[in-house]
């Protein structure tokens, strides 16, 4: 029996598991046009109901034939495993059986013969646990779901972490600040913290703050009235009212001026704000996320960026990690570009070739993911069937990570120690490697950056160091690994 539902949307589906087939007419013409009653007469057929769920809830008739009243018993427990609720009707002699069943997790018991209103009342109630518990269901899976976080796409330990801060903010007030090299998707973090919280049916407002002049940044933050200054026609809100009740998504903070730093910095301590012209005192009411590919800590050092604005930004600190740090999440994003940007291209693509996709992982990626789905897009048009090849890549050889580019940035010299020749090198190297960690402090990009290698090769050679290494002392190795 086809069980689809061609029910409308508003009309509640009952299953009626009954041997009683006089009782499917008589309750579809009692209840009226807003449900609709399946009537099965056999635990197959009820369990087909339960499986292809096609009903809202389900009606156990439990007066039936003695000999069948056990397996309807049994078919209850199976109901009752199923997220359909269960309401057990039954004449006043197998009321305790009703009973027990109810006990044991069915929705409610029902007199037989049934008061229709109270069974509508029922059949309603009952509706409305099963919405609630569908929609908690689907709240909690998102939660659990890494690939929830908007677009954004990985499973290495970094994007864990990552996903992990995500879910500890979403409903919190707190200002957080997002880091990380450009193109890694800072701003799919904060869409992602947006859209987990309870503000996800408000405004989501990304303003990029390097890209208004300086002139007109504090107008398009806070807003102007008419006449406030040279060229304005009317009063306009500012992103700081556009947000509302939602989020406001202030991105490369750091390239804001020290003048419009101490204006914001005013907004964060009183949380209100004016228009341009007005004195009228406007609640903030969003919430701020800030995200910068810049180091704030040495743009305070160097005076450029307030110290106190820093702290209050810098409650909460998520990084958003360099796609050369998780080189594992490489071909499920670059899938992901295939089959999206395939749709897009009404170029249906089946696969990348085996050399391609370790070509796609030996990259440095100095673009990060936004190089790569730039990559992506233009090897779908520039292969000429559905699989991307080595060719179609158009990638620069002096970007591949390999051995040869940190020989060329360092001197051997006269360093000696035992072993072959290539573990003398492979010690040289990472020697090197934990002293540029050292140096600076622990900082990996700037070791690399000083080294002039990724910064995912500097980890490889964290990796493979061995512990009884003649050149590998304990501070070093703390250094590296910190």
């Amino acid at each position: 029996m086809d069980h689809a539902r061609e029910s409308s949307p508003t009309m509640i589906t009952i299953g009626l598991y009954s041997e009683d087939r006089t009782l499917q007419p008589l309750l579809s013409s009692a209840l009226g046009k807003e449900f609709k009653v399946l009537l099965e007469s056999d635990g197959g057929g009820m369990d087909d109901l339960i499986s292809a769920v096609a009903c809202d809830v389900m009606i156990l008739d439990l007066n039936s034939h003695r000999e069948s009243l056990q397996e309807r018993i049994g078919c209850s427990q199976r109901l009752i495993a199923s997220n359909i609720p269960a309401i057990v009707m039954a004449d006043d002699s197998l009321r305790s059986t009703a009973f027990e069943l109810v006990r044991s997790g069915a929705f409610a018991y029902c007199r037989r013969p049934p008061s229709i209103r109270d069974l509508k009342t029922l059949l309603s109630r009952a509706c409305e646990t099963t919405s609630l518990k569908r929609q908690l269901s689907t709240a909690q899976q998102k939660l659990e779901d890494p690939g929830i976080c908007d677009r954004i796409i990985g499973s290495s330990p970094q994007m864990q972490r990552v996903y992990q801060l995500v879910r500890s903010v979403t409903n919190l007030n707190a200002a957080v600040l997002v880091t990380g090299e450009s193109g890694t998707g800072k701003e799919l973090i904060a869409r992602a913290i947006h859209n987990l919280g309870s503000r996800a049916s408000k405004p989501f407002v990304a303003v990029s703050c390097g890209a208004i002049p300086e002139t007109l940044i504090e107008a398009e933050l806070f807003g102007h009235e008419k006449g406030a200054f040279t060229g304005t026609v009317g009063a306009r809100e500012g992103y700081f009212e556009q947000a509302g009740d939602g989020t406001l998504f202030l991105d490369e903070i750091g390239d804001l001026s020290l003048f419009t730093q101490v204006k914001l910095l005013r907004v964060l301590q009183q949380m209100e704000f004016s228009r341009l012209g007005s004195s009228k005192l406007i609640p903030l009411r969003a919430r701020l996320i800030f995200a910068t590919h810049q180091d704030l800590a040495k743009l305070v050092a160097d005076g450029k960026f307030r110290q106190d604005l820093f702290y209050r930004i810098n409650v909460m600190r998520i990084e958003s990690p360099a796609l050369q740090e998780r080189p594992e999440d490489i071909p499920a994003i670059a899938n992901h570009f295939l089959q999206h940007y395939g749709q897009v291209f009404q170029k249906p693509m089946s696969g990348i070739e085996p050399g391609a996709l370790e070509m796609l992982r030996s990259y440095a990626w100095p673009g990060n993911v936004r190089e790569l789905e730039n990559v992506m897009q233009r090897a779908i048009i520039l292969t000429p069937g559905d699989i991307v090849r080595v060719e179609d890549l158009n990638l620069s050889p002096a970007d591949y990570e390999s051995t040869e580019s940190f020989e060329d940035v360092v001197d051997i010299g006269e360093y000696q120690t035992s072993g072959t020749f290539e573990r003398q090198l492979q010690d040289y190297k990472i020697k090197l490697a934990m002293n540029a960690v050292r140096e600076n402090n622990g900082n990996k990009t700037l070791a690399a950056r000083r080294l002039g290698i990724s910064r995912a090769y500097l980890h490889r050679l964290i990796r493979v160091a061995d512990a009884d290494s003649p050149i590998f002392d304990q501070d070093l190795r703390q250094s590296a690994t910190a």
